[in-house]
């Protein structure tokens, strides 16, 4: 049995995977271990939910690899006039609004996710863009308001410590913004989004290995802020580029995981 240690730069965001490898493993330098046979789980809705996990981990990297605190979210919403029923007819409108960003603006990034409001039900959006002013995408926005339209946040607290540019509340409350209603993909995202920079797997060599209450050293620069460990091998440990202390106007502002409201 061999640990391996995999490092994920993305953003100001770096991820360091810990797994074992058993000595009967071929390939040892191609084995991906977020990828695990389905008998390996007792049934189809825990097979489901690890699928499900992993996607988020994958849309979390894929966020941080984009998006800083010159990137801008908002949620377009749409009035009486332009209300849609589907979210047929959502994609349709998705499709046309992102087409016309991208025309003035070809070198932007850009996340959408649809959803329901909960009091109202009816659909909405939720956008997060790179390389777009606040201003043009109100302007072509026609179909009713552009709700709090905001940049990122320098400082996303969690539990009362500063976590600087780590976005995974934000993240997360968007990935969990899709339904079945919804289908298809969880998000959009422009075919120019960066990928997450992966390094290859290195074998550990530290004596006794990596633990939980073990990490390995800190990038320079960053700081371990959590460590999760699953059933299946992995244990994941998030370091985020040490933050500069915020003006003291800022630090007082709602520590909301780094979502806006």
């Amino acid at each position: 049995m061999k640990q391996k240690k995999r490092r994920i730069f993305m953003g100001s965001l770096c991820e360091q995977i810990v797994y074992n490898v058993s000595d009967g493993v071929r390939n040892i330098e191609e084995y991906d271990p977020e990828k695990i046979r389905k008998d390996r789980f007792e049934n189809e809705e825990a097979y489901l939910k690890f699928k499900t996990e992993i996607s988020r981990r994958n849309h979390l990297r894929q966020f941080h690899a984009n998006f800083s605190p010159t990137s801008i979210y908002c949620t377009p919403t749409f009035d009486d006039e332009w209300e849609v029923h589907t979210f047929e007819e959502a994609k349709i409108v998705r499709k046309r609004f992102v087409q016309t960003l991208k025309r003035a603006y070809p070198d932007a990034v850009i996340f959408l996710y649809m959803g329901r409001g909960k009091s109202t039900n009816r659909i909405h959006f939720h956008m997060v863009s790179e390389g777009i002013p606040v201003e043009f995408i109100k302007k072509k926005w026609k179909y009713g308001q552009v709700r709090h339209p905001d940049h990122l946040r320098e400082h996303c607290w969690y539990d009362g410590v500063d976590h600087g540019q780590d976005y995974t509340g934000l993240a997360n409350y968007l990935f969990n913004h899709w339904t079945e209603e919804v289908g298809g993909h969880r998000y959009f995202r422009t075919k120019n989004a960066r990928k997450p920079d992966m390094e290859p797997a290195t074998e550990v060599r530290v004596s006794g290995g990596y633990t939980e209450k073990r990490p390995p050293v800190a990038p320079k620069g960053y700081k371990l802020v959590d460590v999760k460990a699953t059933k299946y091998g992995c244990i994941y440990f998030k370091y985020v580029v040490i933050p500069k202390a915020p003006r003291k106007e800022k630090s007082k502002q709602h520590r909301h995981a780094g979502r806006l409201d």
